[in-house]
C-alpha cells in the first residue's frame, strides 16, 4: 500500500508546530498596543481619504465665489456644493464651468446662470432678457436689475449684422452672473460647450446660517 499522503489530508504538525492562522494571530497579539492602535488608525485614514478623494473627483465638490459677479443669490466668499453627475443644464441652473484663461490670475472655473440652450437666440433690451424675441421672466434678480448688451461677440454661431443678438451654436450654452452690471460672462467671451460643465450648484453650505438649495 502507498504511503504517504493522500489528496485532503493535512500536513502532520512538528512537535511545538501550530496553525498558521493561530500562530498569526498570536504574534499580532504580541505587538504593542499602541503601535498597533496606529496601523489600525492609518488604515481608517487612508480609506477616508480614498473616498473623499472619489467624492471629489466624480461626485461632489465644494466651490467657493471668488467674485460678486452672482450677487445676490451668491455672494463673494460664499461656498456651493456642486454635484458632477449632473452636467445636464436647464435654463435657470447655476453651473460651473472650466473655461480657457490668458491670465494664470485668472479663475478656471466660473459660476454663471444658463440663459440660452442650443439654437436660441439671446438679446439684451431695455434691461431685459429675450430669448427668439419673447420676454425671459428671471425671479433671481434682484429688483431693480438691469440687463444690458451687446450680447453678440464671435463665439457666437450668427453674424454680427444680425444687431444685438446671439444665436447659441449647437451643444453650446449662453451664460450670465445674476449680478449683471458685474459679471464676464458670455457677452464677453461667448457661449460655452457643454463639454465645459464640471456640474451644478445645488447648495449652499457657508455661511453656517444661510444654508439654502440653488
Amino acid at each position: 500500500m502507498a504511503s504517504g499522503l493522500q489528496p485532503g489530508d493535512e500536513s502532520p504538525l512538528e512537535p511545538g508546530d501550530q496553525p498558521l492562522a493561530k500562530q498569526f494571530e498570536e504574534d499580532y497579539e504580541v505587538i504593542n498596543p499602541r503601535l498597533r492602535s496606529l496601523i489600525e488608525w492609518a488604515v481608517v485614514v487612508a480609506g477616508a481619504l480614498a473616498v473623499a478623494l472619489i467624492i471629489k473627483s466624480f461626485l461632489l465638490q465644494a466651490y467657493f465665489i471668488p467674485s460678486p459677479s452672482m450677487e445676490t443669490t451668491l455672494v463673494k466668499d460664499d461656498r456651493v456644493l456642486v454635484n458632477k453627475l449632473s452636467t445636464t443644464a436647464n435654463r435657470g441652473d447655476v453651473m460651473v464651468f472650466k473655461r480657457e484663461v490668458e491670465n494664470p490670475d485668472d479663475p478656471e472655473d466660473l459660476i454663471k446662470r444658463v440663459i440660452g440652450l442650443a439654437g436660441e437666440t439671446v438679446e439684451a433690451r431695455d434691461g431685459n432678457m429675450y430669448i427668439d424675441g419673447k420676454l425671459l421672466l428671471e425671479p433671481y434678480l434682484d429688483e431693480g436689475i438691469a440687463s444690458f448688451g451687446p450680447v453678440w461677440t464671435e463665439g457666437c454661431a450668427n453674424e454680427k449684422g444680425d444687431g444685438n443678438a446671439c444665436t447659441v451654436g449647437s451643444n453650446q450654452l449662453f451664460m450670465m452672473g445674476d449680478n449683471r452690471g458685474n459679471s464676464r460672462d458670455s457677452r464677453f467671451f461667448g457661449p460655452i460647450d457643454r463639454e465645459q460643465l464640471v456640474g451644478r450648484a445645488f447648495l449652499k453650505v457657508w455661511p453656517l446660517g444661510d444654508i439654502e438649495a440653488l
